[in-house]
């Protein structure tokens, strides 16, 4: 948000500097992210001066120019070459002497120069209004009083007021500061208590606003209370459009809004006043004469101001005329039908208080975030739609010569009063942490405005002005005393008081680094995806289970993801049309499900491999069809080995979105599951490419692993000693049954189980029949081993193999 300083200066006095300004600003919560000076006129009309035409004949070389000498108070006369029809001789002008720096209407900056045109020197300019970003006329040069003092520099003429602007950071909660009288009354408050400031604000003067007599013909109806708790209005006459005053422009374009005409203008300016919206109906379009603040039915039809035609809500807060049509979706977008015109004589000015929860739904269902919305929506002030009114009005009488054609609607039910709060001055200084005397907490409450309605020794009871719609409770009234209290002031204690802590087991944020630097380590990168899904993902679910929401911003995001796959896929989706394929990615994140009424939630840690494992390389490369497979198995397993996570059984997966895999689970209870990627799935998120996927239940990981301690054992003395062995098996044997049978038959000496080598042909194997070639590795902690050791173990090995799976011994 955008605050002038020149319009903070209307409401109260300021003698510090800019830069002493947005440091309180930013003191009191309301952060100057910027600051910039700015020139109601660019150039500010530096190096223009007021000339007097002592000589005017026409140029030798050309009949449309002439060759004048000009006064400008220097030594001499300037001669000066000017194309402008309207030239005379005694005439006062404003001259561009040399170096003068000027601007094109585009906003680019030209000098200046001595030159000859048509062989005669000219050693100036002699300026129209364009020519200075005075207006728009370009018929003729400026020709200014007689009585204008030659030599005169032209910003003081004109009294160019240059300006300085904040921009400010507005929380979602300041509600109270969407104004430039908000803002001042915080500053006010400010400087009362920290530099003896009076904390007057000088507000609108309203003392000649005459009210009209009866209704001028409309009728005003509320239906919709709720969404319209209070609606004012007025009825306008004898309007005349034109563009605005200077003051009015300049106030506007300080803070980023381009000026329209007179009528649009003063709405604008009344907004960023007194933080109240206000609209306005040309009155000669309101059919029937009547207006009425309701909804209506579910998916009518709306055209906006700009052509847009909307499907309306029913909870959309229209403003209709007396067909019920919709002329203003209340408190948000203007229709175009209704709108003021350059043919308008007559309007219905409009300042209501809108619900704040509603204008904010509004708002985001239709994707418009108007300055009206945002101010609506953060809580407007109630209690000040018939001031805004009162000083529209005015204003416009004065810039557009209308009259007034009515009395004020006010169609108020419910009064909104401040707030009651019980506050504790020991609450006050403990959440502080520091010793306020109650009367200074007093003449804070005072210069915010927040009276003390009751006192009882330690506790009091304040009401809340109403346009702080966020302060509701005790703890926001503390922290509206400590902004303006500030923030330094509180010391800093002299010790610090800590308890003893405990890490709990698992520890789940080291758990969770600890998984992240091994997956970064070994190349894959973290990703971050939001937990909504489309609800056309999981058409083949059961369609009870999914946990929907009323996404109003993004509709299609409908539904809280159901698992972890659907969003790998889209990252892979989104960075394939991008051209990039070779992927290694995981995330932690949540999947979300419903049980009868009752809605569940599970963290998990997923990871995919798609494209090429490496980078191209002149190194050879991995061939096998399913190399991300194993990859990501390898990575798999180092995971749960770093996790502590070293007992489980290894299965085939059923689950469908994967063409094949595996996963570690105990009994009924799994772990993790991991495989190659159904096609038909990654086909239906327009993923072509082969897709390697683990998922692993990360609460049932930490607790598999939770108790299992490190246990730190001296390195062996005595060498290793590694046998190897053949066996011819069916192809339905996994390798994982082959090391549990081994690291279940020895657990003192056998140390690693290897498969190093996968041989296949018919011919010499037989149909449905493979061969493994594995390594074990055995070692003694306190012997060197002999072959009788070894022999003992591998016997017993190979007779399981040959019993439990069939196998036979290739010798």
């Amino acid at each position: 948000m955008k605050i002038s300083l020149n319009w903070l200066k209307k409401y109260i006095d300021l003698n510090i500097s800019p830069e002493e300004i947005s440091e309180i600003l930013t003191a009191i919560g309301l952060e100057v992210e910027g600051m910039e000076e700015i020139e109601s006129i660019k150039g500010g009309l530096k190096g223009i001066v007021v000339g007097h035409v002592l000589e005017c004949v026409r140029h030798p070389n050309a009949d449309k120019l002439s060759l004048t000498k000009v006064d400008v108070g220097s030594i001499a006369p300037l001669q000066i070459v000017c194309g402008a029809p309207n030239v005379t001789a005694g005439q006062k002008v404003l001259v561009a002497t040399i170096g003068t720096r000027l601007y094109t209407v585009e906003g680019e900056a030209w000098t200046i120069k001595e030159g000859k045109i048509r062989g005669e020197a000219s050693e100036g300019m002699i300026c129209a209004e364009d020519e200075l970003g005075l207006g728009n006329d370009h018929s003729g040069i400026i020709v200014l009083p007689n009585d204008s003092k030659v030599g005169q520099l032209a910003e003081k003429l004109y009294n160019i007021q240059n300006d300085v602007v904040f921009e400010i950071g507005l929380t979602p909660n300041r509600s109270d500061a969407t104004s430039h009288i908000g803002v001042a009354e915080d500053l006010a408050a400010y400087l009362k208590i920290n530099n003896g400031h009076s904390g007057k604000i000088k507000y609108p003067d309203l003392s000649n606003f005459k009210e009209g007599e009866g209704n001028g013909g409309l009728t005003i109806e509320v239906v919709d209370i709720d969404g319209a708790p209070r609606f004012s209005g007025i009825l306008l006459k004898d309007i005349t459009l034109k563009d605005s005053p200077d003051w009015l422009k300049n106030a506007l374009k300080a803070i980023g809004l381009n000026p329209r005409n007179n009528v649009v203008d003063i709405t604008n300016f009344i907004l960023h006043e007194y933080g109240q919206p206000l609209h306005a109906y040309d009155a000669s379009k309101i059919t029937g004469n009547r207006i009425i603040a309701q909804t209506l039915p579910e998916n009518s039809l709306f055209v906006d101001l700009e052509g847009k035609e909307r499907k309306l809500s029913k909870e959309d807060i229209m403003i209709c005329d007396g067909n019920g049509k919709g002329m203003c979706i209340g408190g948000v977008f203007g229709g175009k039908e209704s709108g003021v015109s350059g043919t308008t004589t007559s309007i219905f000015l409009e300042a209501a208080h809108f619900n704040a929860k509603r204008i904010r739904q509004t708002s985001t269902r239709h994707l418009l975030r108007t300055d009206a919305a945002v101010c609506f929506e953060k809580g407007s002030d109630p209690n000040i739609t018939v001031h805004a009114l009162k000083h529209a009005a005015l204003l416009i009488q004065e810039l557009t010569g209308a009259t007034i054609g009515s009395h004020i609607f006010d169609i108020y039910p419910v009064k909104i009063e401040p707030r009651k709060i019980d506050v504790k001055y020991s609450h006050i200084n403990r959440l502080i942490g520091d010793n306020i005397p109650a009367e200074k907490v007093n003449e804070i409450l005072a210069a915010l405005r927040i009276e003390i309605v009751k006192a009882d020794g330690d506790n009091i009871t304040v009401a809340v002005p109403t346009n702080k719609a966020d302060v509701l409770r005790e703890a926001d009234v503390i922290e509206e005393i400590l902004r303006i209290y500030g923030f330094n002031k509180v010391a800093i204690p002299e010790k610090i008081v800590s308890n003893i802590s405990y890490k709990p087991n698992p520890d789940k944020p080291a758990l969770r680094n600890k998984a992240a630097n091994l997956l970064c380590g070994l190349g894959f990168s973290e990703m971050m995806a939001v937990s909504l899904n489309q609800a056309k993902y999981y058409e083949q679910a059961d369609q009870d289970r999914l946990v929907y929401i009323n996404n109003t911003s993004n509709i299609h995001l409908n539904v809280m993801r159901a698992d972890m796959v659907h969003s790998a896929l889209e990252a892979i989706e989104y960075n394939a049309n991008r051209q990039e394929v070779d992927l290694k990615m995981f995330e932690f994140g949540r999947i979300y499900w419903k049980e009868e009424e009752e809605i569940f939630e599970k963290e998990k840690l997923s990871l995919f491999i798609t494209g090429n494992i490496y980078k191209d390389s002149w190194l050879e490369k991995i061939k096998d069809e399913h190399a991300s497979f194993y990859f990501l198995k390898s990575a798999i397993n180092n995971l749960v080995n770093i996790l502590g996570v070293d007992s489980y059984q290894v299965s085939e997966t059923e689950n469908p979105i994967f063409q094949f895999g595996s996963k570690y689970h105990r009994g009924p209870k799994i772990l993790l599951e991991f495989g190659i990627l159904n096609p038909k799935i990654c086909s239906k998120m327009g993923v072509k490419q082969e897709v390697a996927f683990g998922e692993l239940d990360w609460e049932n990981i930490m607790k598999a692993g939770a108790k299992n301690k490190i246990q730190v054992v001296e390195i062996s003395k005595f060498p290793k000693v590694r046998r190897d062995l053949a066996l011819v098996i069916n192809d339905s044997i996994q390798f994982g049954e082959i090391e549990n049978i081994a690291l279940k038959t020895d657990k003192k000496i056998l140390k690693n189980v290897n498969l190093f080598d996968v041989y296949k042909n018919e011919k010499q194997l037989g149909e449905g029949k493979k061969s493994y070639a594995i390594s074990f590795e055995f070692q003694d902690q306190e012997k060197t081993l002999k072959d009788k050791d070894v022999d003992k173990v591998m016997n017993v090995l190979i007779d399981k193999f040959e019993k439990n799976l069939g196998a036979f011994i290739r010798k």
